[in-house]
């Protein structure tokens, strides 16, 4: 079978995504380490964190903008250069005030790809779904690798070694990128930028009733999942007394399970309807998060991350309601605008857990996000029940 050029743009956008995603997640391997060489606490490490994701959430609607303006192709290249040089200086930041600002212009940096991809795909295939499927996959592979090779290398080396590793995988690509993607018009050229940040039109789309309830279940569904993206090697080492190694292995196992089961999770969403298949990932990430805290041993662990890893992609499930309650013509800019304020405010998941688990412990830390899940889980099946129409 001959290899074609939308084939190639497709592995170049799944790297490209593999690169933002992997500089983001090797800061949590080596959490414990920088809080001690800083001298910080759990809270605050959690509020550079917070500010990562923010920063990620909040470039999501501009960078489909500026996309817009400029063409996919310049966009992608400076989210994938801008994430390399954000981790060389994070990796050397002399500071912790200097590595807050360093943590959050990587989140910023690596912000800018996931829509402008999905725009360029749409661009390239006739048949999305698989193409951005694929794409997908390249967050899972790296929070697969890339834990345990930043928790080896940050026990050998040190922590600064560890983060350094988003650099080494992100220049490669950004040359392998430039020089497998062509140029590519933009749509917008010649519209001013001002005109796509009204207010009026954006409040009116957030405040429909279907888009608000959405947007709120999204908000506790990011938070839970931000908060273990940031601490869960951490609470495994801490609270169940795992080594870092094992810890990050576990984590991996977390993205791999999350990688394999996100297209059955949407599946289920087609088949049962959005709510159903939600709120049945609600309860399982819940019954992770209950096994984590109170069953022992090995086994309970992987049981748990199986739970946990189905559990939080509810996104193949949750996300597709936007699409429902949008027209075509608002599904671009629309979600891009949905996803900025919901992982905008769901990012204060990192900085709420890390002060729980500072003042009380990672048991009740943790035991406060299975609470959220629960509460998607109930305001779903009131949903339904009444038929309130949300």
């Amino acid at each position: 079978m001959r290899w074609r050029y939308n084939e190639t743009v497709l592995a170049a956008c799944t790297l490209a995504f593999l690169a933002t995603m992997a500089a983001r997640l090797v800061i949590s391997p080596v959490v414990p380490q920088i809080t001690a060489a800083f001298g910080v606490s759990n809270a605050v490490i959690g509020l550079a964190l917070t500010g990562l994701w923010m920063a990620y959430f909040l470039a999501q609607f501009p960078s489909g903008v500026l996309a817009d303006r400029y063409g996919e192709r310049r966009i992608i290249l400076i989210a994938v250069g801008g994430t390399a040089i954000a981790s060389a200086l994070l990796a050397f930041a002399p500071l912790f005030p200097l590595f807050v600002l360093c943590v959050i212009a990587l989140g910023f940096a690596a912000g800018l790809h996931y829509s402008v991809a999905t725009s360029l795909l749409t661009r390239t295939y006739d048949e999305i779904g698989a193409a951005i499927g694929v794409h997908n996959s390249g967050g899972p592979i790296a929070g697969l690798i890339v834990p345990p090779v930043a928790a080896w290398i940050g026990v050998r080396y040190g922590w600064r070694a560890a983060i350094a590793v988003g650099v080494v995988v992100a220049v490669p690509i950004f040359f392998l990128f430039a020089r497998a993607v062509r140029p590519i018009d933009p749509r917008r050229p010649d519209q001013p930028m001002a005109e796509r940040f009204e207010f009026e039109p954006l409040a009116e789309l957030l405040g429909r009733p279907k888009i608000a309830f959405t947007v709120a279940l999204a908000v506790l569904g990011d938070f839970v999942w931000q908060a273990v993206a940031s601490f869960l090697p951490t609470f495994l080492v801490a609270y169940r007394g795992q080594s870092a190694t094992t810890a990050s292995l576990v984590f991996g196992g977390y993205f791999l399970v999350q990688g394999i089961t996100g297209v059955g999770v949407g599946a289920a969403s087609d088949r049962y309807g959005r709510d159903v298949a939600t709120a049945g990932c609600m309860l399982l990430a819940v019954a992770g998060i209950a096994v984590l805290l109170a069953v022992p041993g090995i086994p309970a662990v992987a049981g748990a991350v199986v739970l946990l890893g189905i559990g939080l992609g509810w996104g193949g499930a949750l996300l597709p309601r936007f699409m429902d309650h949008l027209s075509a013509a608002e599904r671009s800019a629309g979600f891009g605008l949905v996803r900025t304020v919901y992982g905008f405010v769901g990012a204060l998941g990192s900085v709420v857990t890390g002060a729980l688990a500072d003042l009380f412990g990672w048991g009740v830390s943790f035991g406060f996000l299975a609470a959220l899940l629960a509460l998607v889980f109930v305001a779903l099946t009131i949903n339904r029940a009444f038929s309130l129409g949300y």
